[in-house]
């Protein structure tokens, strides 16, 4: 029992670090926020910290679900983590791209591809745990949701 909840401690501070680490970097950008023209349905900034908090948690409670598939699923716990990996590394690096470098189309096309790795990664959770798959699909609502504003700031900014 306490592996297991060193396992869930520790896969949830991976992807909490992930997360906070790219907030670091764009910290002193982040107020490019209040001075873009936004769309309709567009958030107050004071919603994105904790959104992406809850997400984080529920990211690592999913892979940590997957670890522990491991001893029957080796190969699949290894393809279905390192896609998990990959979605991390593109979703740690949108914020990098949309906020620091400005490049808002450029950061659109990034989401999508964090989209549909986040799409691959619920298919292959999904084949080892349900459950953890379905932790995932608020994350791949809210990217839905972040391609949406993404796009609108590009064509109204």
């Amino acid at each position: 029992m306490r592996a297991k909840l060193k396992l869930y401690f520790v896969s949830i501070s991976i992807a909490l670090g992930v997360g906070g680490l790219s907030a670091f970097l764009v910290r002193k950008n982040l107020y490019i926020y209040s001075l873009l023209r936004k769309p309709p349905l567009a958030p107050p900034s004071i919603l994105f910290p904790i959104v992406w908090t809850l997400l984080y948690i529920l990211m690592g409670v999913g892979s940590a679900r997957i670890f522990l598939q491991k001893a029957a699923y080796p190969d699949d716990v290894f393809d279905a983590l390192l896609n998990y990996t990959l979605q991390l590394i593109f979703n740690f690096l949108w914020p990098v791209i949309f906020f620091n470098m400005c490049t808002f189309l450029f950061a659109f096309i990034w989401l999508t591809v964090l989209w549909t790795s986040i799409l691959k990664m619920i298919f292959k959770f999904s084949k080892l745990d349900t459950t953890a798959a379905y932790l995932q699909i608020p994350y791949l609502l809210w990217v839905t949701y972040a391609g949406y504003l993404n796009f609108m700031i590009y064509l109204l900014n």
